[in-house]
């Protein structure tokens, strides 16, 4: 396990073995650094990995030593890509061998094109949208994507924090894969996403109130769907949790039957 590494803008890097990202060239104004240029994925040795995703036993040293420049080359790059493009990057951190990069709604359009178009990145693949409620928050929505680089065999997670009114920009017209996942999750969580073409809700029904997956969504629901014989149709009523009057006897059956005896 390899713990937290993070950096945040204006900060020094956190975490055991994580150096030093210079402040002053987080705190640059602009977009991209023309000064600064992204370090290849790869030349990153990859470590083989098992069906449970740990290192293979056989590999001993040289597997550990395969690992820590794993972790080295992906802290370079987390480093030189929030040093190209300060303004789009908030934090960049490792846990448990995973890239993440934290980034603002207004930036996010920019960062995912420019890492599917640099040459040293190339995050073409789009695998996964998601979010994250966390009630407590202020911006307690925590968009999440998950690219994949098929050249240097590289997985980056992106995170957004939004709250319940600021739109997302969508990504379709960089990745097209995005228009279902952006679809589910506005569905889920309520989240907009600005300029999608078909914004529409796509696994519940129709006139759907409510987003499920929203902490403070009620298990329950506030609907029930039940199919009518006599009218032929699928039919929408209010929730009724009706339950009989259970008397629940705590007593040990076994005392009954020695007090019997």
């Amino acid at each position: 396990m390899e713990g937290l590494w993070s950096v945040e803008k204006g900060t020094a890097a956190r975490g055991v073995g994580g150096s030093a990202m210079g402040v002053d060239v987080l705190q640059r104004r602009g977009g991209v650094s023309p000064r600064r240029s992204i370090g290849g994925l790869a030349g990153v040795p990859r470590v083989a990995r098992g069906a449970e995703g740990e290192a293979s036993a056989g590999q001993g040293a040289a597997g550990d030593d395969a690992k820590a420049a794993e972790l080295e080359g992906q802290k370079a790059f987390l480093q030189d890509l929030a040093a190209m493009v300060p303004k789009w990057v908030n934090k960049v951190q490792i846990d448990n061998g995973e890239m993440i990069v934290t980034t603002s709604p207004e930036s996010l359009w920019n960062l995912v094109y420019f890492l599917r178009e640099h040459m040293n990145a190339k995050f073409a693949s789009l695998a996964d949208i998601t979010a994250v409620d966390y009630p407590a928050r202020a911006k307690r929505f925590e968009v999440v994507y998950q690219l994949l680089s098929h050249s240097y065999a590289s997985r980056l997670r992106i995170k957004v924090q939004v709250d319940e009114l600021t739109p997302v920009h969508s990504v379709t017209k960089i990745h097209s894969a995005a228009g279902w996942y952006e679809r589910e999750t506005w569905d889920m969580f309520g989240i907009f996403f600005l300029y999608h073409p078909d914004l529409r809700r796509i696994l519940t029904d129709y006139g759907f109130e409510g987003h499920p997956l929203r902490k403070d969504f009620p298990l329950s629901g506030y609907v029930e769907v039940r199919y009518d014989d006599s009218e032929k149709r699928v039919v929408y009523e209010p929730l009724e949790l009706t339950q009989e009057y259970r008397y629940f006897d705590f007593q040990n059956p076994w005392e009954k039957a020695v007090k019997q005896k």
